[in-house]
């Protein structure tokens, strides 16, 4: 089951097949672990995917990890600029519940926490973290819960509906929008033949030590996506959100999901190398190996 509110979305390393997912907790201290079934678009279901996180996909943009580390997420006051992220958190209750909601909104304003309540009564997946769907953008959700969240006032618990159910929706934070973008393999090799280019651009090879061995780039510090377990929670201690970041790997589709990912996180400028080292290697530099 998806969290009800998302749009069916579309990614080019998934078929028309169920995807499970797993939910990352706000400082990392467990994995907790709640499955669901995202649907996507394209050839094959990858072999390599990034474990214990909620991730949520449109055409654009991946908004992951529902809970994230506050050192990064929160931002102060209300942002005004048309590319806003907004913090979410909901619970749904089925269409016939109507003053099952009601009900708990009371609740809410008699002071109970929205997510308290979210992990007793609501029935999406999202429960297992207090109903916390983290930061997303217009064009992410599904049309009326996106209305009804992006003119919520900051704090405020708000009711809509849509064809899932009822929903309680809480805005906690607003933020100015990040960017994730492909480069291409000939721009990035301009790049990297830049005096300090490697010095100041923080470069991630989410390969295999296998892979990596065979072909490689100067400069990239490798973070199998495999072991996205061990290095994943301590993202934004090693790498600075507010620093361009680039993501390689064999074709461009785990750079792509990590890139997604690390947009989650915070990192405000994220750009997947289209095509992976292969493309650079065809397209850019032959003396880098294919394989």
């Amino acid at each position: 089951m998806v969290p009800a509110m998302l749009r069916n979305p579309s990614l080019t390393f998934t078929s028309l097949c169920h995807f499970r997912v797993q939910f990352l907790s706000l400082n990392f201290p467990t994995w907790r672990r709640s499955h669901c079934s995202l649907h996507f678009l394209s050839p094959s279901i990858h072999k390599y995917s990034i474990p214990n996180c909620a991730f949520r996909f449109s055409n654009k943009i991946m908004v992951g990890s529902p809970r994230l580390n506050p050192r990064v997420a929160f931002s102060a006051g209300k942002f005004e600029g048309q590319n806003k992220e907004i913090l979410v958190q909901h619970l749904l209750v089925g269409e016939q519940n109507l003053e099952l909601l009601l009900e708990l909104q009371k609740r809410i304003a008699g002071g109970e926490d929205l997510s308290d309540l979210a992990v007793e009564f609501s029935i999406c997946p999202s429960k297992e973290e207090g109903g916390m769907l983290g930061w997303v953008q217009k064009g992410q959700m599904v049309p009326k819960f996106e209305e009804a969240a992006f003119s919520a006032p900051l704090n405020k618990v708000v009711r809509c509906k849509t064809d899932f159910g009822w929903h309680l929706l809480q805005v906690l934070s607003e933020r100015e929008g990040s960017l994730l973008q492909d480069i291409g393999p000939e721009e990035f090799h301009l790049k990297m033949e830049e005096q300090d280019f490697i010095d100041e651009a923080q470069l991630l090879d989410v390969r295999e030590p296998d892979e990596v061995a065979q072909a490689s780039l100067p400069g990239f510090k490798v973070l199998p996506l495999r072991q996205f377990g061990n290095w994943g929670p301590e993202i934004t201690n090693e790498f600075d959100p507010n620093k361009d970041t680039y993501v390689l790997c064999h074709h461009g589709v785990r750079s792509l999901q990590v890139a997604k990912w690390l947009q989650s996180q915070g990192f405000k400028r994220v750009f997947n190398i289209a095509g992976g080292i292969h493309a650079y290697a065809v397209k850019a530099d032959a003396s880098v190996p294919t394989y």
